[in-house]
């Protein structure tokens, strides 16, 4: 799988962090009796704890010091906290919330280290680089003049404040920047808290709304003007309730709403692990805190989503109607997507609903809304999320989908369904969702806004099939690259089974097939081993079972660590060929570090140093990222040369629904100076024979437009074939419901009229071998 980009991505989100440090607990003047570690979790799904611990060293350690260990169980949940006790004081008043885990560390008020550690064994490092260089170690916190930190020390700690992170966990390395002073706020998994300043009870018998209402806490900007104060007996209707996962909480709405079209009448009512007691109906007043989530961590780039936190509830009625939904479609949403913040934070701008689709949005946050008959861009996921588009008329693809065919080109008719009642959609891109799906506007950094689904519309088959690539001629060579998503012998022999018939059915079985993203023998597992041998012995034997050819293999194993990708996995690009219609030549030399140069012969023609060989595989254009695999081949006696890549992926990129406009692309300037190596090494074959027939292919993660195939182009080296394509036919997989190219075949000039296909299977489908559809093309 390419790893996943705001526009075509996938980049996990940042995780487990160390959230709080306090070591007073107990001392003169606090009000806590024990100290406390809290972790926290900014990632979309929870983090298991099994094996992990958190241990603590003295500010100041000498030769002699050791580090106190605490083992840790369970796991922290998405968005959540996870609280381990450490030892308690002789003063203090106030004992901690109910601990996940607890220890008897004594800490220091005013300076240490915590380090979380996948380990329960005591680590060894005693100074800031020993311990930076220990690959065990997670998240480090240094505070007060500890000498172990990252960055600068915290400042701030003593007998009654901690150090603690701000709402969105953000971590930047360097421990004085991301954690500050201030009243401890313990928090466990159950989202129950202590110390601080709590939320704000209201009385039984108080039945008075607050001065606040909903739209007053929205306010007619993306951030809350009420943002971390604590609001009393806000009124509104319970409209939704998420009463599962580890994000749990309910959704409420004013019925009587003002008369500004930018300030929100919803909001989400977060009760963490607990499970809501209210039902959808209920008439309900809340105090709570006013928190901006950022989902995914602030360095993530997503928008906040304004939420009441720590909540008391009380119910007034029950079985009340809910406030209307509003229609999202054609009609309602603008054609522009955003603002333009010139690069900036979009946060102050006043909200301009009637302007573009993302204020819009925002502007319903945590609101009911309802999407008629609506066209699926977007495949059911694992996570039953479907995208559709509201704007069905918005740069269609033949094939039902929504071209993504510029970086101005977002597309704002796309909207994310997820459902909250269980309903199992299972939908393809040009399927229908049916009339009527409702429920309350909520925000993700995996795809912007959701309509969360309280009603959920009947899907009705849009008919495509995945296609069949024609068969070249016998005088043709072809030649087809595919990502096949991770694949090692982990996986289940059904994904083996699921992508040989891709290759042997829908490739109708090419002479040379470029694979991307084929990992080592035995997959994530990180033990030094790079060899893929396995791998791809497993998966000829599968193409053969299924009626294709024997099909020979080379490729070169990366040094351990060294390529990117899943951890431990080392993926690579390989060649897989039919002897029996192409030869190999094999040179040797070739390595993970050595680079292979264009040789002229004597008859004015070109060979290579190495075959295989790898393009200037030392130069950093490839720091953590795939090199390119280069191979001679052989097809009626005539030489071909192929290039296999996998450029880096997008991410580090901001979202194109984030909270920067217009997105950065930071990851782009890596691609562009990968393109120019291959660019380099494809002008020096062609200097010394201008008529060398030359294929570069694979999952370039970037689109046609893009500076980096502008530079793998430049100077006319090579041909985008993708650009041959008719407009809305460029793309070859789709992501947050925009149909976009990732992949790529280009040829040089001496391969004139190829039979170029893009071969949809996989991309636009529920049930997909690959997230990625595969290419071939056929040549003299």
């Amino acid at each position: 799988m390419a790893a996943v980009p705001f526009v075509a991505q996938g980049t996990p989100s940042a995780d487990a962090v160390i959230s709080e440090v306090y070591g007073g607990g107990g001392n003169s003047g606090a009000d806590l009796t024990g100290d406390f570690i809290e972790l926290g979790n900014a990632g979309g799904g929870s983090f298991d704890l099994s094996g992990w611990s958190v241990q603590y060293l003295s500010g100041s350690p000498g030769p002699s010091s050791t580090w106190q260990v605490t083992p840790l169980s369970g796991s922290i949940p998405a968005s959540g906290r996870y609280l381990v006790a450490e030892a308690k004081g002789a003063g203090g008043t106030k004992d901690l919330p109910a601990p996940d885990a607890s220890g008897s560390i004594p800490m220091s008020a005013t300076s240490g280290t915590v380090a979380l550690v996948h380990s329960t064994k005591a680590l060894t490092c005693l100074t800031a680089a020993d311990c930076a260089a220990d690959g065990t170690i997670k998240d480090l916190v240094g505070f007060g003049t500890a000498a172990i930190r990252e960055g600068t020390p915290a400042t701030g700690a003593g007998n009654t404040t901690s150090v603690a992170r701000g709402a969105d966990l953000a971590d930047t390395d360097d421990n004085a920047t991301d954690l500050t002073g201030g009243a401890p706020t313990p928090a466990n998994r159950a989202g129950q808290s202590g110390g601080g300043d709590p939320s704000p009870t209201p009385s039984p018998t108080d039945t008075t709304p607050g001065a606040l209402r909903i739209h007053d806490i929205q306010g007619a900007t993306r951030v809350s003007p009420e943002s971390g104060k604590s609001v009393i007996n806000v009124p509104g209707i319970v409209t939704a309730v998420r009463a599962t996962g580890s994000s749990r909480g309910f959704w409420i709405q004013d019925p009587e709403p003002d008369d500004n079209p930018a300030t929100s009448e919803g909001i989400f009512v977060f009760t963490g692990s607990a499970t809501p007691t209210v039902r959808v109906g209920d008439s309900v007043l809340v105090s709570a805190k006013v928190s901006e989530y950022t989902p995914g961590g602030a360095g993530g780039g997503a928008q906040s989503v304004t939420e009441l936190t720590g909540p008391t509830t009380a119910k007034l009625s029950s079985g009340n109607p809910l406030p209307a939904a509003e229609a999202i479609d054609a009609r309602t949403i603008p054609e522009a997507y955003t603002p333009d913040a010139r690069g900036g934070s979009i946060n102050p701008l006043p909200l301009e609903p009637a302007t573009y689709a993302l204020d819009w949005l925002e502007s319903r946050e945590g609101m009911r809304v309802e999407i008629g008959t609506s066209r699926v861009v977007g495949a059911s996921n694992a996570y039953n999320e479907t995208w559709v588009t509201t704007k069905p008329e918005q740069n269609p693809t033949p094939r039902g989908g929504t071209l993504y065919g510029s970086y101005d080109s977002q597309n704002s008719g796309r909207l994310l369904v997820a459902t909250l009642t269980g309903d199992t959609l299972g939908a393809n891109v040009g399927d229908t969702l049916g009339r009527t799906t409702s429920g309350p506007l909520d925000y993700s950094n995996y795809g912007g806004y959701t309509l969360q689904a309280t009603t959920v519309g009947k899907v009705a088959s849009g008919g495509i099939k995945p296609e069949v690539a024609k068969r070249g001629k016998d005088n043709e060579l072809s030649v087809a690259t595919y990502n096949v998503e991770n694949l090692d012998p982990t996986d289940p022999q059904a994904k083996f089974d699921r992508l040989a018939k891709g290759i042997v059915t829908h490739l109708a079985s090419p002479d040379i097939v470029s694979l991307e993203e084929i990992q080592d023998d035995n997959g994530p597992k990180d033990d030094g081993t790079v060899a893929a041998d396995k791998t791809l012995q497993q998966f000829t034997d599968a193409i053969k079972a299924a009626g294709g050819p024997a099909y020979q293999w080379r490729s070169i194993d990366p040094a351990d660590k060294a390529d990117g990708g899943e951890p431990g996995g080392n993926i690579r690009t390989a060649f897989l060929y039919n002897p029996k219609r192409t030869s190999f030549v094999d040179i040797p030399g070739g390595d993970a570090t050595t680079a292979v140069k264009p040789v002229a012969t004597g008859d004015n023609g070109v060979t290579l140093s190495a075959s295989p060989g790898r393009i200037n595989p030392t130069s950093s254009a490839w720091n953590n990222s795939r090199k390119p695999l280069v191979g001679e081949f052989r097809f009626r006696g005539k030489p071909y040369f192929l290039i296999g890549n996998h450029f880096n992926s997008k991410g580090g990129d901001k979202p194109v629904h984030g909270v920067d406009q217009p997105p950065s692309r930071s990851s782009e300037t890596q691609r562009v100076a990968q393109a120019t190596e291959v660019n380099t090494f494809v002008s020096g074959l062609l200097a010394k024979d201008r008529n060398a027939k030359v294929v570069v292919l694979g999952d370039l993660n970037d689109f046609p437009f893009s500076p980096a195939v502008s530079a793998l182009t430049k100077n006319e080296v090579l041909t985008d074939l993708m650009a041959t394509l008719p407009a809305d036919e460029r793309y070859s997989y789709v992501y947050d419901g925009n149909s976009q190219t990732l992949d790529h075949i280009l040829v040089s000039p001496a391969i004139k009229r190829p039979g170029y296909d893009v071969v949809h299977i996989n991309a636009e489908f529920a049930d997909q071998a690959s997230d990625h559809d595969p290419q071939v093309v056929n040549v003299r």
